[in-house]
C-alpha cells in the first residue's frame, strides 16, 4: 500500500471494520474483502493491520467474536457488532462527517 493510503487508514480502520461488521457478521478475512470492494480497491487491509484492529475492538466491547464453519468448511472467528460497537459507530460516523465537512471548506477556498 503506498504511504498515502496506509496513512488514511492509520485513523479510519476502526471506523471502517465497524462499519463493514454493523452490514453483518463477518469473519477477517471477507471484512478485509469486503472493505476492498465497497472502496474500490482504494483500502486493502493486511493481515498485520487487520487482525490487531480486530482483537482491539473486541477488547473494547465494540466486537464480539464466535468460532463458526465458513462457506469453504474451515473455521474461523466471526465477528458481529455490540450494542456498545454501534452506539461508537454511530458517533464516530457524525464526528467523521463534521471533520470532512470542514475539509471540504478549506479545500474549497479559492487562491
Amino acid at each position: 500500500m503506498p504511504e498515502g493510503k496506509a496513512e488514511y487508514l492509520k485513523g479510519t480502520l476502526d471506523l471502517l471494520i465497524l462499519k463493514i461488521v454493523a452490514l453483518g457478521p463477518n469473519h477477517g478475512y471477507a471484512i478485509a474483502q469486503r472493505l476492498r470492494q465497497m472502496s474500490k480497491d482504494f483500502f486493502q487491509v493486511h493481515q498485520g493491520s487487520l487482525y490487531p484492529a480486530l482483537h482491539r475492538l473486541e477488547d473494547r466491547g465494540w466486537l464480539e467474536a464466535e468460532w463458526k464453519d465458513t462457506e469453504t468448511g474451515r473455521d474461523a472467528k466471526f465477528y458481529t457488532l455490540t450494542r456498545k460497537g454501534r452506539q461508537h459507530l454511530e458517533a464516530e460516523v457524525v464526528n467523521w462527517e463534521r471533520l470532512s465537512e470542514a475539509v471540504a471548506l478549506v479545500l474549497r477556498a479559492v487562491e
